[in-house]
């Protein structure tokens, strides 16, 4: 074997402590059975000698050893690796060798519905899938709630474990919030704090969707959160029709006549991703059918705050007289993304159901951000700042949909929005959008690509084009680099 020195090495330059790196390097050794059971160590002052370090650091290293049962001292013999190890045979170095830090081991199963792209906000310029402009959110107003939570009170309960279904500070605030706005009918005990509507479907599908079941959506749906988890949960989706007016109730009543549905997952006030609102007879319809057919409705109100004509329509959870509807939202577009707070509404035997789950995969949010989100909804500091964004977003949409028409008029087409964040804009079918999104990240511009709104009973040329995040300027300059890369 070589000479033990000549497998050690120190870098005196990195913050490791010098005896950690020599007693790591020894346990790797035995590890990979370069240094086997009953082998005899130099001793302390050879080494020292050898590795020209100081006798204690070598100390050190082999009592950190002899404490974690990697080495065995006898007196008047010496220091060996422990007799109690297995024996290991020297691994051979192969031609392909493995990394354990990059491949694992074992085998498992990928999962191609997980396969989606991760959005990071990382480009100057983006026409996003309808996000929120962080540079307009209340910040200072947050952080001092946010600070004030953190410091005044019983430091026991206040830093310590809470209750599992969220703040009652915020649920009590937010039930008289979706009360006022939302025509809800709801105490406190309606509502769990989540951390965001993908959490609201990871939890409304691992409790109450089992292998086999029938999930019913749109078309053009939201693939990121809601079908995927469906899916994770062993669901069938089942995809009807949707219009200028929302969903088909007409045709959903069909497949109701045909077989089972579990569940129906609708974006009821803006469509996603077309942005169309859900008509009122269709509405009265569908809590019809949730009724005689049994199914639950899962309405996911994304960016209700946000809509530019008159009063918005009542989510279909403020006309449910049955307990059929299970209403999710989030501070997520009031805010900004990395604030990850919303909330799920339902009946109290759900929402108590619910709480149980989400105890074992995160035992409680984050009590210092929920409180500080009830400070705000307290104060009016939150809406306050809904109606401040609400006159800028109308401000963005109506010059981005004027850039659109006035540069892009050729080669794409839309409908003004009523509300939300983004554009559904349908793009001529000689234009590749894969590869004009691929040209404009070169030129610090994102938009989606559209792969997340193709399926197998639909194929369309469209995307959504976030107006929200970008100022008049940004937006301005957004539409110049498209409409480069389109006329040349």
């Amino acid at each position: 074997m070589q000479a033990l020195t000549t497998l050690l090495s120190i870098d005196k330059t990195v913050r490791q402590p010098v005896y950690l790196q020599i007693s790591n390097q020894l346990m790797e050794l035995v590890k990979k059975g370069t240094l086997q059971a009953g082998h005899k160590l130099l001793s302390t002052r050879e080494l020292a000698e050898q590795l020209n370090i100081h006798r204690k650091t070598v100390v050190q290293a082999y009592d950190e050893l002899l404490a974690q049962g990697w080495l065995e001292s006898h007196a008047g013999s010496g220091t060996f690796v422990a007799k109690h190890l297995p024996e290991i045979k020297p691994q051979q170095l192969l031609k392909e060798s493995i990394n354990p830090a990059k491949m694992a081991g074992f085998t498992f199963k990928e999962a191609p519905h997980l396969n989606r792209e991760v959005i990071k906000s990382k480009y100057t310029y983006h026409l996003d899938d309808g996000f929120p402009d962080a540079r307009l959110a209340p910040l200072e107003d947050l952080s001092r709630a946010y600070r004030s939570q953190l410091l005044t009170g019983n430091a026991y309960a206040r830093l310590g474990y809470g209750d599992t279904q969220g703040s009652a500070w915020l649920r009590q605030e937010l039930s008289v919030y979706l009360n006022e706005t939302r025509g809800l009918k709801i105490t406190p005990e309606n509502i769990l704090i989540i951390r965001g509507s993908v959490m609201g479907a990871y939890l409304i599908s691992t409790s109450f969707l089992e292998r086999g079941d029938n999930v019913v959506v749109t078309e053009l749906s939201w693939t990121g959160g809601g079908n995927m988890n469906f899916l994770q949960a062993g669901a069938n989706i089942i995809r009807i029709k949707a219009d200028e007016y929302g969903m088909d109730v007409d045709h959903l009543e069909q497949v109701c006549q045909q077989q089972t549905i579990r569940m129906v997952y609708v974006t009821s006030h803006h469509h996603y991703p077309t942005t169309v609102a859900l008509r009122a007879d269709r509405r009265i319809q569908l809590l019809r059918l949730s009724e005689k057919y049994g199914f639950i409705i899962f309405e996911d109100d994304y960016d209700y705050d946000f809509h530019y004509l008159s009063k918005p329509l009542l989510p279909l959870a403020s006309a449910d007289q049955s307990g059929m509807v299970l209403y999710c939202g989030s501070f997520t577009k009031t805010i900004s993304p990395a604030f990850r707070v919303g909330y799920l509404v339902g009946s109290e035997n759900v929402i108590q159901h619910l709480a149980k789950l989400r105890r074992i995969i995160d035992r409680q949010g984050d009590n210092m951000l929920e409180n500080a989100m009830a400070e705000l909804l307290q104060s009016g500091v939150i809406q306050k700042h809904l109606r401040k964004s609400l006159r800028v977003y109308r401000e963005r949409r109506d010059v981005f949909c004027k850039l659109l028409k006035e540069q892009l008029a050729d080669y794409v087409q839309f409908q003004v929005p009523d509300g939300g964040m983004a554009v559904w804009t349908t793009f001529d079918p000689a234009i590749d959008l894969v590869t004009l999104a691929q040209k404009s990240l070169q030129k610090d511009l994102y938009f989606s690509d559209n792969l997340w709104h193709k399926n197998a009973t639909l194929q369309v040329n469209a995307t959504r084009l976030g107006f929200a995040s970008s100022t008049p300027e940004e937006l301005a300059q957004s539409i110049d680099i498209l409409s480069g890369l389109l006329k040349h």
